[in-house]
């Protein structure tokens, strides 16, 4: 196929795109070189022979940068590319062996923030429609670029802008951000996405801290948060908070089909993070259903007190928790926040103050849908085997696509899954990122023809 073969002979200028926008950084927690991000990210789109621009919600709000090239063999029929230019933070800097915004390649590898996470997949998909229109003058189907600055945060502005581009952005199916490619390099095609729920739980019980010796009259508000928690999930993991899973609806027969095929090696994970068990002690299928169709309520940060060298005989005078919780299909966040707060009520802890941070719906893609087989057919053919996969454990907002443009989204890409995204010294695969490039060529060909 000559637009294959493109990417065989292009792969140098993929490379130095990507490093090009590894070095600049665009960190959206910290609003750091958003802007110069969208910019750049428009110029690449541009250079490729993509019709671009910056769309704007209002002040403060990062831009989308928007992409979209007609077909002439088949305007019918149009497919979105959803990714996003933002990138976590680097910190801590000192456990970078190579400045986190250096794209330095070291044989197959090439580190930085955002390497994988989502600049390497983004690149794959430019690149792919560069190949078309470099060796074809056409694309296979109309495609849209559709690419937010602020994912790393929540993508708290994505519905928003949703709703006022609909027309704009109106397509058949989507392509999310990444895909995840297992040890064996078998690419996982996701066909949905957990929520996400976070919030923050905080008692504030004196106006300061005071000598610890007063533990005997005044409160510790650590110990009365720690109650609080414990009353929130069970030590195998199930939430306790009355009417959690009143919605949910079983996983279905073909669901667990399909789980069932998805290989899952337990020992290989388990040495990845060092750890001896799973939680509730969990093994073959129930871990597999838990990665895919089960709910979580995660402490991921506790703060009170003293936590540095030494020691410091205090009572903290406030102690908060930041819990999220991962939604499956059917779980509203909005009715999840008022049950929490009716369980703390119920159990005592109405001094307990919530603050909410972002909730995100569950979204699935049903696997009978035409766009999977046209899409897991392109994967085969340039990875040789791909492994469908019911939902991924991670969230995006996959919800506001599927609810509002009306179509169906499928996660596949580059990001081997032990990338260290999100992590000190995150890296793409070379051989990887050419695989996805070629495997988006195949798959627009594949939706433009059926």
């Amino acid at each position: 196929m000559i637009v294959t073969k493109y990417v065989d002979s292009h792969m140098n200028e993929l490379i130095s795109d990507l490093q090009m926008l590894i070095r600049q950084p665009s960190v959206s927690a910290k609003n750091e070189g958003i802007e110069e991000c969208a910019k750049l990210v428009q110029k690449i789109l541009k250079k490729s022979g993509v019709k671009s621009e910056i769309l704007r919600l209002k002040k403060g709000v990062a831009p989308i940068v928007y992409g979209e090239i007609k077909s002439k063999q088949n305007p019918g029929k149009t497919l979105m590319f959803y990714n996003h230019y933002d990138v976590q933070p680097a910190e801590p800097f000192d456990l970078w062996v190579d400045p986190p915004f250096s794209g330095v390649r070291k044989g197959n590898k090439i580190f930085g923030r955002g390497a994988t996470d989502d600049k390497g997949e983004l690149i794959t998909r430019i690149k792919a429609v560069e190949a078309c229109i470099k060796t074809t003058n056409d694309v296979p189907c109309n495609v849209k670029f559709v690419i937010e600055g602020e994912e790393e945060t929540g993508s708290a502005h994505i519905e928003d802008y949703l709703k006022k581009y609909q027309k704009k952005f109106s397509c058949d199916g989507v392509i999310w951000e990444f895909g995840y490619v297992d040890t064996k390099n078998r690419p996982i095609i996701g066909l949905g996405m957990k929520g996400l729920l976070f919030v923050e739980l905080s008692v504030k019980e004196s106006i300061r801290d005071a000598h610890s010796s007063l533990a005997v009259l005044i409160k510790n508000p650590a110990w009365r948060l720690i109650e609080a928690v414990n009353t929130l999930r069970n030590s195998d993991g199930k939430i306790l908070i009355k009417d959690w899973y009143k919605e949910v609806s079983p996983l279905s027969k073909n669901d667990l089909k399909i789980i069932q095929k998805e290989p899952f090696d337990e020992n290989v994970f388990k040495k990845e993070f060092g750890i001896k068990s799973f939680v509730g002690n969990k093994k073959g299928l129930e871990a597999k259903k838990a990665m895919i169709g089960g709910a979580t309520c995660n402490i991921a940060g506790f703060v009170s007190g003293y936590a540095g060298d030494g020691a410091k005989t205090v009572l903290p005078g406030s102690a908060l928790v930041k819990i999220d919780f991962r939604l499956i299909p059917k779980m509203d966040p909005k009715k999840q926040v008022l049950r929490l707060k009716k369980h703390l009520k119920l159990n005592g802890f109405s001094d307990i103050h919530i603050k909410v941070f972002h909730g995100e719906a569950a979204a699935r893609t049903n696997s009978s849908h035409p766009f999977v087989s046209q899409v897991k057919d392109a994967t085969d053919k340039s990875f040789g085997k791909s492994i469908l996969n019911v939902s991924n454990a991670g969230t995006g907002p996959m919800y506001p696509f599927v609810e509002i443009l009306k179509s169906p989204c499928i996660s596949i890409g580059s990001t081997y899954m032990f990338s260290r995204i999100h992590s000190p010294n995150e890296f793409a695969r070379v051989d990887l990122l050419k695989k996805t490039t070629k495997c988006m060529c195949l798959i627009m060909d594949n939706f433009g023809k059926n």
